[in-house]
């Protein structure tokens, strides 16, 4: 069964030097198959943007997979923990799908739908930013399972 991770993000990047360095690491990640997804920003309404994502991972398909969000009050671990955490995920559902919001976070009713939280750090970063750290730490994850000398 093929592995996969989906990153649903609210929102476009819309800066040629953040792409630049996103599309760096998106080529990298080959296993898991890594998979970016960007919809629809509605500020100040979270709910809209709760639909967004839940009508991306129905286009998808993948309704039944475990749906990690991003958010400041999640789990934290150090990077070696995250790559022990997400390879445990992905041999058990084969696909993860994280999902980070936009300015104003999750809607309440997206967080009640979550598998689990996750925070990047104590500290709040935006979001154009969260996704490339995000990005970098899934690769970082895959050089730290692999023994690449990446991470060191």
């Amino acid at each position: 069964m093929a592995r996969e991770i989906h990153l649903i993000v609210v929102g476009k990047l819309k800066d040629t030097n953040l792409e630049a360095i996103e599309q760096e690491f998106t080529k990298r990640i080959r296993d898991p198959l890594f998979q970016l997804h960007e919809v629809k920003a509605h500020a100040e309404f979270p709910e809209k943007e709760a639909d967004e994502i839940l009508n991306k991972i129905k286009e998808l398909k993948k309704e039944k997979f475990p749906l990690i969000l991003m958010d400041e009050a999640g789990k934290t671990f150090t990077s070696s923990e995250f790559s022990s955490w997400l390879f445990e995920q992905v041999e058990t559902h084969s696909t993860l799908i994280f999902a980070i919001g936009g300015a104003l976070g999750h809607a309440e009713s997206l967080k009640k739908k979550a598998h689990k939280k996750l925070s990047l750090s104590p500290l709040t970063f935006p979001h154009k930013l969260a996704r490339i750290i995000l990005i970098e730490q899934l690769y970082r994850a895959i050089t730290i399972k692999s023994g690449h000398p990446y991470h060191h």
